[in-house]
């Protein structure tokens, strides 16, 4: 499933794309027929995101929700000089947003509804704070978080608690921080969560700007450690992410993985040791990430 990252930078590709212009909607495969038609020829006003919901909105109070799901994915496409009219539909395409330059076709969401102001209240509501929006208030996952007897590593992939992160994200900046994944919420000190917080929002802004998931700061890049870069279908250079067995980049620990609420875990017993013994001070290492 998409990580909070890529739905805001969907949100900014829709407004680069489309915003502040008429957009021709419609719906191939035909669930979406009735809203499409309705919206069929106005201007899209704006597009935002919340976590990993997408909202296109349109005049009077109305907006498209989008959450991708597992499957769902958008594709963008330009016209080639000369032409006004989209390609071919390929596949089961939920639906087709046509403008002045090119089109957007979404396929496989789990949600895609047309929405009022009051609907669309009761998503943010039910939310937690976002670290890529400037009204997110970190003080609300804190409170839920510091009395909770639930991990933080469960914690922070709750999106009632915090809205956004996903796994890779949880897995990286728990090594980062140091802090043992099973450790529970009301146990985490403050300070540490003002850390994660602040690191959340400086990794999960690189994401938005480069499009992948980098979180190891620059003495453990490859290029420094003079190690092969990572193959993964994911992208990006991480600690733990999917690194199962493999040497830890600190301390050359195996990385362990679990299952924890229908999840993979992943984590370094030695970096991220239980409370009461001295990790292999990964915190110690200045920067944010590898940028």
């Amino acid at each position: 499933m998409p990580e909070g990252h890529t739905i805001h930078r969907l949100a900014e590709e829709h407004t680069r794309r489309f915003a502040g212009r008429p957009v021709a909607l419609s719906s191939p495969q035909g669930r979406f027929s009735a809203a499409a038609e309705l919206l069929d020829g106005s201007e899209l006003t704006a597009a935002g995101a919340h976590g990993k919901h997408l909202f296109l909105e349109f005049p009077g109070e109305r907006w498209i929700h989008v959450h991708l799901g597992i499957a769902g994915i958008f594709r963008f496409a330009d016209f080639a000089p000369g032409e006004r009219e989209p390609g071919p539909v390929v596949g089961v395409v939920r639906l087709r947003m046509v403008g002045e330059s090119g089109w957007a076709d979404l396929r496989g969401p789990h949600t895609c509804e047309l929405i009022t102001r009051a609907q669309k209240d009761r998503v943010h509501a039910r939310l937690g704070p976002d670290p890529l929006r400037p009204d997110a208030d970190p003080d609300d996952a804190w409170r839920t978080i510091s009395r909770s007897g639930k991990s933080i590593a469960e914690l922070l992939m709750d999106q009632k608690v915090l809205a956004g992160v996903g796994n890779v994200y949880r897995a990286e900046v728990l090594f980062r921080a140091g802090l043992d994944p099973h450790r529970e919420g009301r146990r985490v000190a403050r300070e540490t969560w003002d850390a994660i917080w602040a690191d959340l929002v400086a990794l999960m802004a690189e994401g938005v700007r480069l499009n992948r998931i980098d979180t190891v700061r620059l003495e453990h890049t490859p290029e420094a450690m003079g190690r092969p870069p990572r193959q993964d279908d994911h992208g990006g250079e991480v600690y733990v992410y999917r690194r199962t067995g493999m040497p830890c980049h600190i301390c050359e620990t195996p990385v362990r993985i679990a299952e924890l609420a229908g999840r993979n875990l992943f984590w370094c017993p030695t970096c991220q040791p239980p409370a009461g013994r001295r990790g292999a001070g990964v915190r110690s290492a200045g920067g944010v990430a590898a940028v």
